[in-house]
């Protein structure tokens, strides 16, 4: 199946970009980032900002917006049945160069899970230095680590906020 990415979630006064690697086939469906409701992107977002949760989109991306985080993904269209990031085949990347020209004020780039941190390494080659972190996964697929201990990891964005 083939697979397009959505717009990034951004301001002008983005400081932190939050990039996963390709919407899944539920964030798809919902056309809204971390649409399964058993990925905790958005629970992890709401604890770490101070706020109450809320299922509503508008209301999750005003969230990230009024505290100058951006949210994209790594692939702008690849190929993969299901949605897994190990199925993703014939990837091409999101124009960074592009966006971050458009963003100056970011400058830390946070990877939630390892394969969005490799597909950004293997096509994204950047002029400017930016303070990298690869965090675990907030899917449900990561079932390595506990929710506390993804949160805990997660957590560091705060400090850059």
């Amino acid at each position: 199946m083939k697979s397009f990415s959505f717009a990034p979630i951004s301001s002008p006064n983005s400081k932190i970009l939050i990039l996963g690697t390709m919407p899944g086939t539920k964030s798809l469906e919902l056309n809204q980032y971390y649409g399964h409701n058993q990925n905790n992107f958005w629970k992890f977002m709401f604890q770490i900002l101070g706020e109450e949760f809320s299922n509503d989109y508008e209301i999750r991306k005003t969230l990230l917006i009024k505290n100058d985080i951006a949210l994209w993904d790594v692939l702008q269209f690849c190929e993969r049945v299901g949605s897994l990031d190990s199925a993703i085949k014939n990837e091409i990347a999101n124009d960074f160069e592009d966006f971050l020209e458009k963003h100056p004020k970011i400058e830390s780039i946070f990877f939630n899970g390892q394969k969005s941190a490799a597909f950004f390494k293997k096509y994204v080659h950047l002029n400017k230095e930016y303070k990298t972190f690869t965090l675990p996964s907030t899917s449900p697929a990561n079932a390595g680590k506990t929710f506390q201990d993804k949160l805990s990891e997660w957590n560091i964005i705060k400090s850059l906020l």
